[in-house]
């Protein structure tokens, strides 16, 4: 009887053990990213950024200047003067350009003659929009995002980030009605609404702003010149 009443109290034992050594074994192979390489970017020392039309490879036309109109806050928050976006396509448009892949294959040296700035950010969407499903819509904005000084050519940084409606969805501890209900009225107010636009905004940020391995703060910011932590 003894012998019984112990031996499953000591497999429990040994599972719980065996439990925590793999969590930890997880745990410590967990490795940081690997640090970005600001070596260009430190020697650059860019004060002014361009911020160019976003290239949009996403389906909706609402895409580039939605992302356009939030991207100068991040980066003027950064430290950074950014011209501004509506005098810049004012310009392009006044030139006679007007489709964003071809602003952004103009030479660099070009762009520093008409604009001035150190160095221009050239960004692309790669997804912006709402997918619906039956129980939920998930309404998701993806961008990538380079910076290039317009003295030399060099590439600066280079950067992705994206957003998404789900991530403040607690849609899972509703029941089914529940879902149902919330489904419908997302797509009610997605569809009467640019629901894209914020979410834009979030990645903007995410992207754009100062973050580990993202851009580095600019001469006008307190963190200018210090490292960037978590």
């Amino acid at each position: 009887m003894t012998t019984r009443n112990h031996a499953p109290f000591a497999w429990r034992r040994a599972g719980a053990l065996a439990v925590a050594v793999t969590t930890a074994t997880l745990v410590g192979c967990a490795t940081p990213p690997k640090p970005y390489d600001y070596t260009a970017f430190k020697q650059s020392k860019p004060a002014s950024l361009l911020v160019l039309p976003p290239v949009n490879q996403s389906t909706d036309v609402k895409a580039t200047p939605s992302v356009l109109a939030q991207a100068m806050l991040p980066l003027g928050e950064a430290g950074y003067y950014v011209l501004p976006v509506t005098l810049v396509d004012q310009t392009f448009r006044d030139n006679g350009m007007t489709v964003a892949d071809d602003i952004h294959a103009l030479p660099t040296s070009k762009l520093r003659e008409v604009f001035g700035a150190d160095a221009s950010v050239y960004i692309t969407v790669k997804k912006y929009g709402t997918s619906y499903q039956v129980l939920a819509s998930d309404t998701r904005v993806e961008l990538e995002a380079k910076i290039v000084d317009l003295r030399n050519g060099a590439l600066l940084w280079e950067g992705a980030a994206w957003a998404s409606s789900t991530e403040s969805n607690n849609a899972n501890q509703a029941g089914l009605i529940g879902l149902l209900v919330q489904a419908v009225v997302e797509q009610i107010i997605n569809t009467t609404t640019d629901a894209s636009y914020r979410i834009a905004g979030i990645a903007d940020n995410r992207l754009l702003g100062v973050r580990v391995n993202g851009v580095l703060p600019g001469p006008r910011s307190p963190l200018y010149g210090k490292p960037v932590t978590p």
